[in-house]
């Protein structure tokens, strides 16, 4: 099959285990053809089942899914002699010749191994599912007809796509490159300071594809399990989204200053742990983090903007991320699955709860505070503060912290 075969508008089946994996291979197939129809899956027996039921232009599968794996599911489409042949690429983790060899015989399209490469990804889907000389333009999605604010939120809350990127993920990357490949040294110092991409590497470090050991927390540590290839991946396909950059000026200033705290609490933090001799990068990503839910919304405020919703700069924003910010974090956190400790940790900059605190909790409820002070505010009242007393914090300590 050819890609003048393709139908106006292709179906595409993706079945692969791994969430994050699952979303990347989205937004790069939505990057190539923005109007396909799209069924995402996660185990073999459920591909196998749509595969048999809808007439797909491509599928997309994994070898390692759960189940019945991805060879078995081309087994099984191969069995059935459609002509012509369903275009099928098989993803693996084994770039041995003994598993090429083993699947050539099923003929799939492509042979692809993890980690992907993008670009060679991107050219394989541009052959398949565009015509010579193709361009295909999609609208935003309109507004339903009595759509309020307050509901599209509220709608969009346990949808949303996390923070807009606060980092040029293209020169972060080039800039990260050496002769010998991605240094991820290197690369965690472009990104360190994006609550977007720390919050997505510490969530797919964790997920169930990424199974050993104790809980990711820090940058450093979801660098290190994921590997150069799965983290340029990940950074390079968050670009890929829409409203991935806040183009509205004002909707860019309020994100501004929400991840200026964000930098704030995690210096501060990161300063307040090294002099108490505590986990300085887990108290730096928490303050970090604190802020995600705020910038997130303001990204669904920019898709409400451009979807033809009208939107008062002056009251509604504010008013929004009042209402809504706290909600979206929260929501995040929890569907991305940050490791307990950590949320609790980024729960502690707001206020601390009952019962016995750590002094990581009580260090980052420190930071948040002076992070919220402006230029002109003195920290004695901090030096007061129930917290300062319990991390045995004085006012010369937080005088010297401020400079």
């Amino acid at each position: 099959m050819t890609a003048v075969d393709l139908p106006a508008v292709p179906r595409v089946l993706i079945a692969e285990a791994d969430p994050w994996s699952r979303d990347l291979l989205k937004q790069v197939l939505l990057n190539v053809r923005c109007d396909a129809r799209l069924d995402l899956c996660a185990d073999g027996q459920q591909a196998i089942s749509l595969l048999s039921e809808v007439p797909y232009d491509l599928a997309i599968v994994d070898w390692e899914l759960p189940g019945v794996d991805g060879l078995n599911v081309l087994r099984s489409v191969r069995q059935r002699k459609r002509n012509p042949p369903l275009p099928f690429i098989l993803m693996s983790s084994r770039n041995d010749s003994a598993s090429v060899r083993e699947a050539l015989p099923l003929a799939p399209t492509a042979y692809l191994t993890k980690p992907l490469n993008m670009e060679s990804l991107t050219e394989r889907l541009q052959g398949l599912l565009l015509n010579a000389g193709e361009e295909v333009f999609c609208e935003v999605p309109v507004l339903a007809p009595g759509m309020t604010l307050s509901v599209f939120l509220e709608r969009r809350r346990e949808q949303a796509d996390g923070a807009p990127l606060m980092t040029d993920v293209q020169v972060a990357v080039k800039r990260s490159l050496n002769p010998n490949g991605l240094d991820l040294k290197l690369l965690e110092e472009e990104i360190k300071t994006d609550p977007q991409i720390t919050a997505v590497l510490i969530a797919a470090a964790n997920s169930a594809a990424q199974h050993y050991g104790a809980p990711v927390q820090t940058l450093a540590q979801a660098l290190h399990r994921l590997g150069t290839g799965q983290s340029m991946n990940l950074i390079l396909g968050l670009a890929l989204k829409r409203s991935a950059r806040l183009s509205d000026p004002c909707l860019a200033d309020y994100a501004e200053r929400y991840w200026g705290l964000s930098l704030h609490t995690a210096e501060y933090a990161r300063t307040l742990a090294r002099l108490l001799d505590l986990d300085q990068e887990r108290c730096y990503c928490a303050g970090m983090l604190h802020r995600l839910g705020d910038l997130a919304l303001l990204r669904c405020l920019q898709e409400w903007k451009q979807a033809g919703g009208e939107l008062d700069e002056w009251t509604e924003v504010g008013d929004a991320l009042e209402a809504f910010g706290a909600a979206y974090g929260s929501a995040l956190r929890t569907r991305w699955r940050l490791p307990l400790e950590l949320r609790e940790l980024i729960a502690s900059a707001y206020q601390l709860g009952g019962g016995v605190y750590s002094r990581e909790a009580l260090v980052m409820n420190m930071a948040a505070q002076m992070a919220r002070l402006t230029e002109h505010e003195g920290v004695e009242e901090l030096a007061k503060s129930r917290t300062a007393r319990l991390l045995k914090i004085g006012l010369p300590e937080l005088m010297r912290m401020r400079k």
